[in-house]
């Protein structure tokens, strides 16, 4: 990503949601962007971990942990097996776990916090489904931009050739 937020929002707002979760950022990458994939799923973290197992082609994966800090749905190996299958980045609305090592891979990290216990391994979840940040609905496909100040999410009205709206 070349262009901060804050200056992408200065020039397009209104084709823009800012969400308003103050996410921690975790990886060596701090400015990342692309098309939104997404994962639903609470202290599980096996269906997030299949889908950063594909080809990611430079998008980001939303994870909506439902908020909760009592297990990391995703540490290093996970990361790495992000960076290497081609993933931007990783948003988890939850922990993660191996900070210290998230922050030496190339890949852009942002969650709530850390938490060093492991989450279950049961496959529950949802893929490819809307989620919502704080007040704002992340759609498969939605363009992300992060950084340091935060995450704005292209509104969907706008990529299909409509107007801004959330």
């Amino acid at each position: 990503m070349s262009i901060p937020t804050a200056d992408l929002y200065d020039q397009r707002g209104a084709d823009f949601a800012s969400v308003s979760v103050q996410f921690r950022n975790f990886g060596a990458t701090e400015a990342f962007s692309g098309p939104a994939r997404t994962v639903r799923c609470f202290q599980d973290n096996a269906l997030l971990k299949a889908v950063l197992g594909t080809p990611g082609d430079g998008a980001v994966l939303v994870v909506d942990g439902g908020g909760s800090l009592e297990t990391a749905l995703m540490g290093d190996m996970i990361a790495a097996s992000a960076v290497n299958n081609g993933w931007s980045g990783v948003i988890i609305n939850g922990a993660v776990r191996d900070s210290v090592a998230l922050g030496t891979l190339p890949l852009g990290v942002k969650a709530l916090g850390t938490n060093p216990v492991k989450s279950s391994k049961n496959g529950t979840g949802e893929a490819d489904v809307p989620l919502r940040l704080g007040t704002v609905t992340v759609h498969p496909g939605s363009m992300i931009y992060a950084d340091s100040d935060g995450i704005l999410i292209q509104n969907q009205a706008v990529e299909n050739g409509g107007t801004a709206g959330n």
